[in-house]
């Protein structure tokens, strides 16, 4: 989201800083560090003041670095009438997107796990969107009511939160965890199904 400052005045030259901001958080997130908007500017070599013009506070910067923001759906324009290939495709690249992005996804939950009210940079209700776009055609056959409460069993089983139990806890490498996350979503939509 941009800032007033942003939409005003030279806005390509802003569009540029505020792009080399966020590259300099990602690469900062990627390095396994938690970056202030000063160790950001710092390393994009922008001024304190000017980076705070941009974004106010760490959670706005993190936020705004976090990776797939701006997606709305994650099916093809051709994509499959049945809603368990379309969710196998979502689910693939939910999957895809947390072990690409693991570090910048494992900074952003830290943070959400100590909110600010009104502030949850993470939860923004993306995969759930796109959960439900391809769980649609279900609706029919489930109701509204058994599809939001699939598409809610189905987010607990992927997502960075999931990945961070199989791998940390449970003690599965990555590929397992992948698989254990499309089987969790396959087996809940057949349960579903199954139960009506």
């Amino acid at each position: 989201m941009s800032t007033a400052y942003e939409l005003s005045g030279r806005t390509a030259q802003k569009q540029r800083t505020r792009q080399a901001l966020v590259e300099a958080a990602r690469a900062l997130v990627e390095q396994g560090t938690t970056p202030t908007v000063e160790d950001t500017a710092d390393m994009a070599s922008i001024s304190r003041t000017t980076a705070y013009r941009y974004f106010p506070n760490q959670r706005a910067l993190l936020a705004a670095a976090h990776p797939s923001t701006e997606r709305r759906s994650l099916l093809p324009d051709d994509a499959p009438d049945d809603a368990g290939a379309r969710l196998e495709i979502v689910v693939d690249e939910v999957v895809r997107l947390v072990l690409h992005d693991e570090a910048q996804q494992r900074t952003m939950l830290r943070l959400s796990l100590t909110p600010t009210p009104g502030e949850l940079p993470l939860r923004q209700g993306r995969v759930i969107a796109w959960l439900a776009e391809a769980l649609e055609p279900d609706r029919a056959r489930i109701g509204d009511e058994g599809l939001d409460r699939l598409v809610r069993a189905i987010r607990t089983a992927i997502g960075i939160e999931s990945l961070v139990w199989l791998v940390d806890v449970a003690g599965l490498d990555r590929d397992d965890a992948a698989e254990q996350m499309r089987w969790a979503a396959r087996t809940l939509h057949r349960g579903a199904l199954a139960s009506c």
